[in-house]
């Protein structure tokens, strides 16, 4: 509406109020959406595994570890095996083989190593991988696929030798079949080529046992080494020595996983636990020695043996058994000891020349004395301290008369020599004891002559006198 003028004032004209113009924004968000980028970039860069990079032949990068587990774990179970030769074209995957491949090891390493973030790691070398086939499994798989291939190997044996008292093994003989360690090794290269499928013969190859020549024979060794030290021991001594069929009846040698294994019986081995006692207790048995005047032992007339009473033996078949099974055939018995006491017998022999006469002492206490012949004025028995050095039970005995003839004596009974070829010995030619006449012997009758040789010994000391 235009209202009529007024006296100099201007007409005034109404219109509508436009809107003031608004301030432009995009640039803001377009910044806004560039650094959300930047940021999830940056974000994945700490996340995922560089560009280039390839473990067990798989390209991972641009993967976080654990899709780069994956990828690598199915590309070894998809991957086949075309069978050639006797495989006659069959084809095996990685799956049914039991490959496996330590996938999430080697993407942690590949992470930890080569990170996105990581410029100069980018493009690297590629991180090759080990196959394993489970055996089991591998085996199974390759004897469906490829029979033909197959012909079982015979076992190395150990058996005991009755006649021969030791165990002896019997030879392995080989089968035939397809490697699997081969096939592992191949499917290895194959993985580390980034080959998804690739060629292996399956012609009959040797397979050795898995009880091995080399495996029996050791075990053969060991078992007849336990033989030779098998017993039941008391300190060092083996008390209770044990027969090799004896240990044999209780040892059973079986195969176990490829390896033979050694295991005992308890209760094979408990009767002769039970016979224990009646073989070790003892009575005590005191020592007696013939000894000098210095006290040195020169002979033992009673060997001394300590008294002996067997302990607790409930577990010991079952103790036993353990050893036996870790190849120890030796067992300590539980002994309660008694330590025997020793006698010493200091013995001596007297001769006396102006007597005619000898004499026996035992700990300074006179024994026995009898009346005797030396030797004559021609030819005297010396004087001096002496030492029993020989003993003859019989001998013919020769020499020189004083007139410078030659004699023999034949057989002349319990010689006990002390100086040269001076002895105390038996006579059967005279019995006039108590008068010179011997040519430098001591002359005794044979009783006497007996007595002396059993009570002396080497090294019994023998004093000659007037």
């Amino acid at each position: 509406m235009v209202q009529p003028p007024s006296t100099g004032t201007p007409p005034m004209e109404w219109a509508p109020m436009e809107p003031a113009p608004k301030k432009r924004r995009l640039g803001l968000w377009i910044g806004l959406g560039a650094g959300a980028l930047a940021l999830a970039a940056g974000a994945a860069s700490l996340m995922l595994i560089a560009p280039g990079t390839t473990v067990a032949g798989v390209p991972v990068g641009f993967m976080t570890p654990g899709m780069a587990a994956e990828a690598v774990s199915a590309r070894t179970a998809s991957t086949e095996v075309q069978l050639t030769d006797a495989g006659d074209g069959a084809t095996l995957p990685g799956a049914d083989l039991g490959a496996s491949i330590d996938a999430a090891a080697l993407t942690d390493e590949a992470f930890a190593e080569r990170p996105m973030w990581n410029l100069g790691a980018w493009m690297g070398e590629p991180i090759t991988a080990e196959v394993t086939l489970d055996a089991e499994t591998a085996d199974s798989a390759l004897r469906a696929a490829v029979p033909s291939s197959y012909t079982p190997a015979t076992d190395a044996t150990v058996v005991f030798d009755a006649a021969a008292q030791a165990y002896t093994a019997t030879p392995a003989v080989p089968g035939t079949g397809v490697s699997v360690d081969g096939l592992a090794a191949a499917f290895t290269d194959a993985i580390a080529a980034g080959e998804t499928s690739f060629d292996y013969s399956a012609a009959p190859a040797e397979v050795p046992p898995l009880i091995t020549d080399s495996k029996a024979a050791t075990t053969v060794e060991q078992l007849n080494g336990m033989l030779a030290q098998a017993g039941f021991y008391v300190g060092e001594e083996r008390t209770v020595p044990l027969a090799p069929e004896v240990v044999a009846s209780w040892l059973t040698v079986d195969a176990v996983e490829g390896e033979l294994t050694i295991s005992a019986d308890p209760a094979k081995i408990q009767p002769s636990v039970d016979a224990l006692p009646a073989q070790v207790n003892r009575e005590i048995v005191n020592a007696r020695n013939i000894v000098d005047s210095d006290g040195t032992v020169l002979k033992a007339l009673t060997e001394g043996k300590e008294g002996r009473v067997l302990g607790d033996t409930s577990t010991t078949a079952g103790d036993f058994a353990e050893k036996l099974t870790s190849g120890d055939a030796t067992f300590a018995l539980p002994v309660t000891a008694t330590p025997f006491e020793s006698t010493s017998l200091f013995r001596r022999v007297e001769v006396d020349l102006s007597e005619q006469r000898t004499y026996l002492y035992e700990n300074e206490k006179l024994v026995k004395s009898w009346s005797v012949s030396t030797g004559t004025s021609a030819t005297p028995t010396d004087k001096g301290r002496f030492r029993v050095y020989a003993q003859l039970r019989t001998q013919d005995m020769r020499g020189s008369n004083a007139d410078g003839s030659k004699y023999v004596t034949e057989n002349v009974p319990y010689i006990t020599y002390f100086n040269g070829d001076e002895a105390l010995h038996g006579t059967y030619w005279h019995s006039n004891f108590g008068t010179p006449m011997s040519h430098g012997c001591v002359n005794m009758s044979i009783d006497a002559a007996r007595y002396v040789w059993e009570f002396a010994t080497k090294g019994t000391e023998v004093w000659v006198h007037d």
